[in-house]
């Protein structure tokens, strides 16, 4: 593989390296003189092992980059089909997108994809990373430049994650949900760290959203590149917390479907529909009095809810005059949306 054909994906690797060797660092630093508990052998040993998963992990990745060598061939768009681990959710506005088919179309693809043979269909291949690249060229009419690999399923997953990790264009949504993939394929959460460079942490928070929200209702909303992780995680605790929510979510969407929306919009229309009355506005408390200035009670209303309570005997039997009248009213307002 040339210099130039591996540069952002070497890169990524220097940034992982970098990372880790941090993280290699900060453990084997000597503790500071001061007096300390006895750490058992059983941890310190805990401890190097890791250390050394780490590196034999760090150093196997390399290795897999530096072995994707090879000819740049031309291939057929027709015949290379889309990683089975989809990273990029569509774009809300096609503008980049179409600079960058200009882009090939004037100047060339400078940089070639990396392909696998396809493990289930003969004569056809699957993209490793170069997504983007490929879609223009396939809609462009124009051959595919490519380096062809010899790659596992696993293999073909922590290269395209750790392609990613230096793309400073992906949403936290669509890292999300390139681990749920992983996940759901039965990869090590250990491979999913190195793919995505991150810890057991950030996966653990990834995880609380992609379980919360199924993967149909997060392409829906799409990229959403304003809405970061602490709003993920609201959203997800908000549906763990209320059974309802995902219909609830569903039926916004649905209902907005044809409407044109930027995929920051579609989230934020959601959080609002399923956000708790309380965490937001207060809601407007007015007093209920009847003709001759007689206390019947107080009514609270808020964009959703409006909640009639009793004061004294009167009060009381307002409430019964209400609750009887209440079929009436749904009705008179049914004939007046008619009439409209």
């Amino acid at each position: 593989m040339s210099k130039s054909s591996r540069k952002s994906i070497v890169a990524s690797f220097g940034l992982l390296s970098a990372e880790l060797e941090n993280k290699l660092a900060d453990v084997e630093q000597p503790a500071p003189a001061v007096p300390t508990q006895r750490v058992g052998a059983g941890v310190i040993g805990a401890a190097h092992r890791a250390i050394d998963d780490i590196r034999s992990e760090r150093d196997r990745l390399k290795a897999l980059v530096e072995a994707g060598g090879g000819s740049v061939r031309e291939l057929d768009a027709a015949l290379i089909d889309p990683s089975p681990y989809p990273d990029r959710l569509p774009d809300d506005d096609a503008t980049s997108f179409e600079a960058f088919k200009r882009s090939i179309e004037s100047e060339g693809q400078q940089v070639p994809i990396q392909v696998r043979k396809h493990p289930s269909s003969a004569g056809r291949y699957q993209i490793v990373y170069g997504h983007r690249r490929w879609r223009a060229a396939k809609q462009l009419g124009k051959p595919v430049r490519a380096i062809e690999v010899e790659i596992s399923d696993l293999d073909l997953v922590l290269a395209q994650g750790i392609e990613n990790a230096s793309r400073q264009d992906l949403t936290w949504i669509e890292r999300a949900l390139f681990a749920s993939r992983m996940d759901e394929a039965g990869i090590k959460a250990r491979h999913i760290y190195a793919a995505l460079s991150i810890e057991d942490a950030e996966l653990a928070r990834m995880r609380s959203v992609y379980r919360a929200l199924p993967a149909d209702i997060i392409e829906a909303i799409g990229r959403a590149p304003k809405v970061g992780r602490p709003r993920w995680l609201d959203l997800a605790k908000i549906v763990t917390g209320d059974g309802q929510s995902l219909d609830t979510i569903r039926a916004v969407l649905s209902s907005k479907a044809g409407e044109a929306q930027s995929s920051d919009q579609r989230f934020q229309r959601i959080l609002d529909a399923v956000k708790p009355a309380a965490s937001g506005k207060t809601a407007a408390v007015t007093a209920l009095a009847d003709g001759n200035g007689r206390k019947l009670g107080a009514m609270t209303a808020s964009a959703k809810e409006v909640r009639i309570s009793a004061e004294g005997a009167l009060g009381a039997a307002f409430l019964k005059f209400v609750e009887a009248e209440l079929p009436g009213l749904a009705d008179r307002f049914s004939r007046l949306r008619d009439d409209e």
